[in-house]
């Protein structure tokens, strides 16, 4: 089992998180507009329809695992497999991954861990959860300006626990494209078409997002109140 060396700390793979509650947001944006974002990955996004991609918003609080308590906020992207030929089209979906553009977190511990383990693009902010209330909410600051306030209300419960066959995750850093894999076991899990709310601030972040066509209407979101996760060794894709 392969350990590595944070901070002091060992930390030995695969890195798991005993529980998180989980919240995001799907968007459709101009896929145009989502390849110039993450052109320096060298991936391409996948298109739902015609000219549309997927940006992915979500907040968690990690409550249990072996990176600590902390706070994260990730934007990301549904993209094509590297390599992948042909035109690009819904069945891209079939074959999908995520490509993590932007994870901030509050603790410093996990970002050195994110960035060295991963290649996560890992970076501090403060990041406000409110999750006992009937909407689920986000605040993000970075650099002391607001990043975007973002509001999630849960939907419908699916039944029981579901053991996840997550996307592929793919992150990028010092020049390097990588495959993060994973699993995820969730309880809890809640849906509903739209239910999100967001506002952005005046970060380059939020800047961005706008570029994107934020705020808009999501297509939908998700609650996971239980999840449990595992992340394996990274390797360049």
């Amino acid at each position: 089992m392969a350990s590595h060396l944070i901070q002091g700390r060992t930390v030995s793979m695969p890195v798991r998180v005993r529980d998180a509650e989980i919240c995001s947001a799907f968007y459709p944006v101009r896929a145009d507009a989502a390849r110039a974002v993450i052109a320096y990955s060298g991936l391409d996004v996948a298109e739902v329809l015609p000219g549309k991609a997927v940006c992915v918003l979500l907040f968690v609080d990690y409550r249990d695992g072996d990176l600590d308590t902390y706070h994260e906020f990730g934007m990301a992207f549904l993209v094509r497999p590297p390599g992948a030929t042909g035109s690009t089209g819904p069945a891209d979906l079939r074959q999908a991954g995520v490509f993590v553009h932007w994870l901030p977190v509050d603790r410093s511990f996990t970002l050195e861990a994110g960035r060295t383990l991963w290649g996560f693009p890992k970076e501090l902010a403060d990041i406000e959860l409110r999750l006992t209330s009937p909407y689920k909410r986000c605040i993000l600051r970075k650099d002391g300006r607001l990043v975007l306030d973002l509001l999630i209300k849960p939907g419908l419960p699916t039944l029981g626990a579901t053991a996840m066959a997550p996307l592929d995750a793919y992150t990028h850093r010092d020049g390097v494209t990588r495959r993060v894999p994973w699993s995820v076991r969730a309880r809890g899990t809640r849906i509903r078409p739209s239910g999100a709310l967001i506002r952005l601030g005046n970060h380059p972040i939020a800047k961005e997002l706008s570029e994107l066509g934020l705020p808009k209407r999501a297509m939908f979101s998700t609650t996971v109140s239980r999840a449990a996760m595992t992340f394996g060794e990274a390797w360049e894709a």
